[in-house]
């Protein structure tokens, strides 16, 4: 019975051993952005709403370009006049077809007719500023779209870091929890010798268990970072996870940074052109009240046979139209582009006074992060240095237990901090250059 448990114990590790298997993927920050900016949805979605516009605008060629269509129409038909004026198209009447009887109670005429019609615009006004209002959008489009790239960049740069953050803390807290096992097995020592008492040894014991937790956190931490780094560059993460091929330096890199709001950034610009194309909009909402003049024309062919051709004739003209009363719909319809261009503009201002207002603000929370990340080196390198003496009057038996588990305690808490101060550092470096590009 006691084989059966034995082998039942194995065997039960050995499926969870498999069923958690992962494969670990090691990759470096340039393969990221490549997959990213090949794969990732938000690009995607992007590009696709620029092809959108695109469209839009490829529509206004309708504006110069001509409209050609083609039908063949077939009838039969008692109705005295279409009867008349179907064998009159046909090319067909004779003497006798204008007997008062025939022509009051005619019997039932086929006609079969194949009519080819063009239709070329020649000045239309408000066609025009619509064009250029499409093309300002497309333009608008493509600039976002630009902009969602570098986005995504700053998001893959983010969640890479966080993947090395997360390694980083891993390796902390495995080094605390080797440090914590033989602060462990001399505390044990210590008991069985009668040195220390039953709680010392508890408290020992209790701090290896919040270090072990603390290991599991920061291991599915990775796993989350790996998540989320597999959903941008919209891959299967399925048993996989993520590795970073660079470590997370523990220094920091000062540089020079810009305060000034970029007008050549890729949203401003954005903005600018999508008030450029309310504005184009509102020109083509007065350009409505202007008169417009197209050209037409169709060449026809007539029979009584299907898709015959024995009669043809063609017919050209222009034609000069001015809508002079709608019903205020002009007038309602310019009046809407009206405030949507001004809404448009406010909204460019609110825009930029914004940005401004982000760059400020993150040049002081750059300057911030860079003093933290002095202030915590500083904590880290006493930290370290008072758990040493702590540690050494510890092993003489000078030192209390609590006190040297609060000094390593502090040690690592303080290596975290670093490593999470770096990483706000390096980051808001990052997002300061994203306001500034």
């Amino acid at each position: 019975m006691r084989n059966i448990n034995l082998l039942l114990l194995v065997g039960a590790i050995s499926i969870s051993t498999l069923g958690f298997a992962q494969d670990t993927l090691t990759i470096s920050k340039k393969d990221i952005w490549l997959k990213a900016s090949d794969k990732n949805l938000q690009i995607k979605i992007a590009n696709q709403a620029f092809k959108s516009a695109q469209a839009d605008y490829r529509q206004s060629n309708a504006l110069f370009l001509p409209s050609i269509s083609a039908s063949h129409t077939a009838i039969s038909t008692t109705n005295p006049l279409m009867a008349f004026g179907s064998k009159l198209n046909q090319e067909v009447l004779t003497a006798s077809d204008f007997n008062p009887a025939l022509l009051n109670n005619p019997s039932a005429t086929q006609n079969y007719a194949t009519k080819i019609e063009v239709l070329q615009p020649l000045i239309n006004l408000d066609g025009f500023y619509g064009r250029q209002a499409a093309k300002s959008k497309m333009e608008a489009f493509q600039l976002q779209t630009e902009r969602t790239g570098e986005c995504l960049a700053l998001e893959v740069n983010k969640s890479f870091m966080q993947l090395q953050l997360s390694y980083k803390a891993v390796k902390v807290l495995e080094k605390a929890s080797t440090t914590a096992d033989a602060n462990l097995k001399l505390v044990e020592n210590n008991f069985k010798q009668g040195i220390l008492q039953k709680t010392d040894l508890l408290s020992v014991q209790v701090r290896v268990n919040e270090i072990k937790n603390q290991l599991q956190y920061a291991k599915s931490n990775v796993q989350n970072a790996s998540d989320y780094l597999a959903f941008l560059l919209n891959e299967d993460n399925t048993n996989k996870v993520y590795k970073s091929l660079e470590e997370l330096d523990n220094t920091i890199t000062i540089s020079s940074n810009n305060t000034t709001l970029s007008g050549n950034r890729k949203d401003i610009l954005a903005m600018d052109k999508s008030a450029e194309a309310y504005a184009k909009m509102l020109q083509s909402s007065k350009m409505n009240f202007l008169p417009t003049l197209n050209a037409f024309g169709s060449y026809e062919m007539y029979d009584d046979t299907l898709f015959g051709t024995n009669a043809q004739g063609y017919l050209v003209g222009a034609q000069l139209s001015w809508k002079v009363f709608d019903g205020y719909k002009s007038i309602g319809k310019m009046e809407k582009a009206k405030a949507d261009y001004q809404k448009a503009e406010f909204e460019n201002q609110q825009y930029k006074s914004q940005s401004q207002l982000e760059l400020n603000k993150t040049n002081r929370q750059l300057k911030d992060a860079e003093n933290k990340v002095n202030l915590e080196k500083l904590a880290l390198e006493q930290s370290k240095e008072a758990y040493r003496i702590r540690s050494n009057r510890f092993t003489q038996g000078l030192e209390k237990t609590t006190d040297l588990l609060q000094a390593e305690t502090q040690m690592f808490q303080k290596e975290l901090e670093l490593l999470q101060a770096v990483f706000e550092y390096d980051f808001t470096q990052e997002y300061l250059q994203f306001l500034t590009k």
